[in-house]
C-alpha cells in the first residue's frame, strides 16, 4: 500500500479543519449527539428543549464564536475575553498608552486618570461593551475592546469607540490585524453601523487602521478622529 498520491491538504483547508476541531471542542457547534443530549436531560418536554435553546444561543451569541488563527511562527486563538479575566483589561490599558520614541513610558498608576478609566471601569455591564483577546496556549498577549463612552474618539452615543493593544514581543506580526477585523465583524453583527477611534498621528498603527477601512473624519495637532463603516 502507497500514500504517496494522497491529496495533501492546502494550507487553507487544513486552518478550517482546526477551526472545526477547536469550536466543537468548545461547545459551538451542536451535532446530533447534543441535540440528543439537550432532549433526553429535558425528558423530550418540547416547552423545555426550546427554553433551554434559546439559552444556549443567548449564550454563545454573547460569547461569540473563537477563531484559530495562525502567524508565521504559531497558531493562536481569537476568543472572547472571559469574565474572571476582567482584571487583563488594566494590563492593556497600560499597554495601549502611547510612548513616543526616546520618552521615557509613565507610571503605571496613569490608567488612574479618570480619562483613561473611563475605558475598563464595569466593563461589561454598558451597551457596547465587547472585547477579543489573542490566546497563545493559555497566555493572553494582547486585547481589542470597545465601549460607547466619552473618550478620545467620541463620535456620538451609538458609535462603539475601539482600544486595542499588545505585549511588545508580540507587536507588529500581524495579530493586531487580526484583532480589528474580527472586532469589527462582531460590531457588524451586533448590528452596530461604525466605530470610532482615536491614534496619535506619530503611531505606526495609523497605517493598520486606514488599510482596515477606517478614515479620518477630524484631527486636533496630535491625533486622528477615525471612523470605520459598518
Amino acid at each position: 500500500m502507497t500514500i504517496n498520491n494522497m491529496k495533501q491538504p492546502k494550507k487553507k483547508e487544513y486552518e478550517e479543519f482546526q477551526q472545526y476541531l477547536y469550536n466543537k471542542a468548545h461547545g459551538y457547534i451542536w451535532t446530533p449527539d447534543t441535540l440528543e443530549l439537550i432532549c433526553s436531560v429535558n425528558d423530550n418536554d418540547p416547552e423545555r428543549i426550546g427554553k433551554q435553546m434559546l439559552e444556549m444561543k443567548g449564550k454563545l451569541r454573547n460569547e461569540h464564536v473563537a477563531h484559530m488563527t495562525s502567524d508565521k511562527h504559531k497558531n493562536y486563538v481569537i476568543r472572547s475575553l472571559r469574565r474572571d479575566e476582567a482584571e487583563l483589561l488594566k494590563e492593556f490599558l497600560y499597554e495601549a498608552v502611547f510612548v513616543p520614541k526616546g520618552v521615557e513610558p509613565p507610571a503605571r498608576d496613569i490608567i488612574n486618570k479618570p480619562e483613561l478609566r473611563v475605558y475598563i471601569d464595569d466593563f461589561g455591564t454598558r451597551k457596547g461593551d465587547n472585547c477579543l483577546v489573542a490566546d497563545f496556549g493559555g497566555k493572553v498577549v494582547g486585547a481589542v475592546w470597545t465601549r460607547i463612552m466619552d473618550d478620545y474618539g467620541h463620535v456620538d452615543n451609538d458609535t462603539p469607540s475601539f482600544a486595542i493593544s499588545l505585549y511588545k514581543e508580540y507587536r507588529r506580526q500581524g495579530i493586531g490585524s487580526q484583532l480589528m477585523v474580527k472586532m469589527l465583524e462582531l460590531l457588524k453583527w451586533k448590528g452596530f453601523e461604525r466605530a470610532s477611534l482615536a491614534v496619535q498621528k506619530a503611531n505606526y498603527a495609523v497605517k493598520m487602521y486606514t488599510d482596515l477601512g477606517f478614515k479620518t473624519i477630524s484631527e486636533a495637532d496630535e491625533e486622528y478622529i477615525m471612523v470605520c463603516e459598518l
